[in-house]
């Protein structure tokens, strides 16, 4: 037992009843594991369980007696400018939410972030932050959520992010960038499931093409209200954004620039633009062979300086570099060459361009390349979801035994009864799911029974949830509900009473 826990029993008459608050919760305390010395509150903070709330007292200096145990530490609205090694003496390691935001912090030393290894929400939003200095962020290796609008960051050192390994969503808005962080994504020890990236309210002027159609596959990066040049380049993103329906272009499609309301569009492959196909267009070649396919849309003749990006399904490559070695290249006019196609190549494949019109939703900027035989595609394509037919099959053939199970032994225990009449006109002994009927009503009536003709109805309720069949009525009284016409033999109708099994408890 804990030496002071063993004094204050010592002290304290835990089996009468005089019994001092104060000893009582330090007892509490001890039990749970948090020393006398980290249990108490900063005066200047309001303490509630775990989350701990200094936020709006002008403080210039970091508290340094923040309680081990806090989750959620609210440093916000203050005058702090400057985030040293040693701001806490220990380290913070259930604190999961650090906020800093609305300071003026300018200066984030390396190593800042090691006494609170296990932080999953950081707010360093509305500050003086400039440069973003590499390892910053060391030791936030669950990080999942970084704020960090409404700086002035102008610069992004390389490796400033390496250690947010499960980094998810990054708000870099309002902040004074010019160059786009590429490196965020590519640069080794950096995030690996970054899904949601915000540069809006910046100064870039130029963003990589090429890379973004690689990077918006499995992300969002939202890039509105940048003075971003509407070049031929950019005019082929936006408008394969538009026809997949992007929603960081859909939702704030009046932020960007070329627009169809902004004035005279570019002119950048308008000789060679033709009416796009309808359909999805199919091209099958055999391995080992070249493949020639024309971008849709596009006139393969065109002899113009095009700017064209294929997304096959490994990667993108685009018209502007001449790498006859390359294994899939695109030709000058936009066609793009297959040489010695592989299995692999197999997939859809999407052509970028600027067409300088309007998508129709049904129309496709798609096709379809297959390598090989159809046949030997379709089933190699099938090959991995065999296991999973295989389960439902499985499953299926289970479901249905196990449901005849159940109907054998509702054969079985629910035998049918024999109707006899009672004093009050109705019968009894007869079950509320099984009920008997005799070939002839009229012998029902009279008390008379047989052992021949009979014949079972199994009535069971119907599902609150069914999408199909007559739509369910509602209840009119819940104790006592006569159902007529329901069994019906000959030209008599039987009346049958369903109790609630709330009135039989």
């Amino acid at each position: 037992m804990h030496p002071i826990v063993s004094q204050l029993l010592g002290k304290a008459n835990v089996g009468g009843s005089h019994c001092e608050p104060a000893t009582a919760t330090l007892l509490l305390l001890l039990c749970f594991g948090f020393p006398p010395s980290v249990a108490t509150c900063p005066f200047y903070c309001l303490c509630a369980s775990d989350i701990i709330s200094c936020s709006g007292h002008n403080l210039s200096r970091l508290p340094s007696d923040v309680p081990s145990y806090a989750t959620r530490l609210d440093l916000s609205h203050n005058a702090l400018t400057v985030l040293p090694v040693a701001w806490i003496p220990q380290p913070l390691n259930w604190l999961a939410t650090l906020v800093l935001s609305r300071n003026s912090i300018n200066r984030i030393e390396m190593n800042a972030f090691t006494v609170t290894p296990h932080l999953l929400h950081l707010d360093l939003s509305s500050n003086q932050i400039t440069v973003l200095n590499s390892s910053i962020f060391t030791g936030l290796k669950d990080l999942k959520e970084l704020l960090l609008f409404g700086n002035q960051i102008v610069q992004i050192n390389p490796g400033a992010f390496s250690d947010l390994h499960n980094l998810q969503r990054l708000y870099l808005s309002g902040n004074r960038l010019t160059i786009f962080p590429l490196g965020l994504y590519f640069e080794p020890g950096g995030p690996r499931n970054l899904t949601f990236l915000d540069l809006s309210h910046n100064r870039l002027s130029e963003v990589p093409i090429q890379s973004l159609l690689s990077l918006t596959r499995q992300s969002g990066i939202y890039l509105q209200e940048n003075p971003l040049v509407c070049d031929c380049a950019f005019l082929a993103l936006l408008e394969y954004w538009i026809w997949k329906q992007y929603h960081p272009l859909v939702d704030f499609k009046g932020k960007y620039p070329c627009r169809h309301d902004s004035g005279p569009g570019l002119i950048c492959s308008q000789q060679g633009v033709l009416d796009m196909p309808s359909e999805v267009q199919t091209y099958q070649v055999e391995p080992g062979k070249w493949l020639i396919v024309p971008c849709p849309g596009l006139a393969s003749s065109a002899k113009e300086r095009l700017v064209v990006f294929w997304v096959t399904p490994r990667t993108v490559v685009t018209s502007s570099t001449n790498d006859l070695s390359a294994h899939i290249v695109v030709l000058p006019n936009g066609t793009l060459e297959v040489r010695g196609a592989l299995i692999e190549d197999s997939g859809t494949y999407g052509c970028v361009a600027a067409r300088g019109r309007h998508y129709d939703p049904y129309e496709s900027v798609e096709v379809n390349v297959v390598v090989g035989n159809l046949s030997t595609v379709s089933a190699s394509g099938l090959a991995h979801r065999s296991s999973t037919l295989h389960f439902n099959t499985a499953f299926t053939t289970l479901v249905s035994c196990v449901v005849s199970i159940i109907l054998v032994l509702l054969y079985l225990y629910l035998t049918p009864c024999r109707c006899q009449k009672n004093q009050g006109g109705g019968s009894k002994g007869c079950g509320r799911r099984a009920f008997s009927l005799c070939s002839d009503p009229r012998e029902v009536e009279l008390g008379q029974r047989r052992s021949n003709g009979k014949r079972v109805a199994f009535l069971e309720p119907q599902a609150e949830n069914s999408k199909f069949g007559s739509p369910k009525t509602s209840p009119v009284n819940l104790g006592h509900i006569t159902t007529e016409g329901i069994l019906k033999n000959g030209s008599r109708t039987v009346g049958l009473t369903f109790i609630d099994p709330a009135q039989m408890a």
